[in-house]
């Protein structure tokens, strides 16, 4: 069993830093929302394209980030240890990710360019309200995903009981 143990942590170290480095992303993207919504709550007509293009960049830096590295791994890390069951359950999280991922590639899009960014300016609080409860629940998808298909495969977890 502390072979085992020390293979997996082998393994699938890296993932762990892997998602450190994603959660650091989610907690930059983090600020800059806060920032762009105090300034929306300040001056509305003052927000500048950059500020806007700033934050959807993180956004999606780490809706991408999410897609292409977080989540395969995951899955790769839940078939190797054999855990259908966590990948069933990842499937579903899938499905309701995809949700805010069209809801995030939406806001890209309204204000991908100077022109579309001045014209959907006066409806950037409702976007932001929108993220909000958007970006919320995918947290909390994302933060069960990892807890189901990583934590559960932590060296910690695995010892068997003395």
């Amino acid at each position: 069993m502390l072979e085992d143990c020390k293979n997996a942590l082998e393994r699938w170290g890296g993932v762990h830093s892997l998602i450190d480095r994603w959660l650091d992303q989610r907690r930059s993207l983090l600020i800059s929302f806060i920032e762009l919504k105090e300034a929306c709550d300040a001056e509305l007509e003052e927000i500048s394209k950059t500020r806007v293009d700033t934050f959807s960049e993180l956004l999606m830096d780490y809706i991408s980030a999410g897609h292409f590295e977080i989540y395969p791994q995951l899955a790769e890390e839940a078939k190797a240890f054999d855990d259908d069951s966590a990948l069933n359950i990842a499937a579903k999280l899938f499905e309701r990710l995809e949700m805010s991922t069209a809801m995030v590639l939406e806001f890209d899009e309204d204000f991908a360019s100077p022109v579309r960014c001045q014209q959907n300016l006066v409806r950037l609080p409702a976007w932001i309200d929108r993220l909000s409860k958007g970006l919320a629940e995918r947290f909390a998808l994302e933060d069960k995903l990892i807890a189901r298909l990583h934590a559960a495969h932590s060296p910690q977890q695995m010892k068997s009981p003395a």
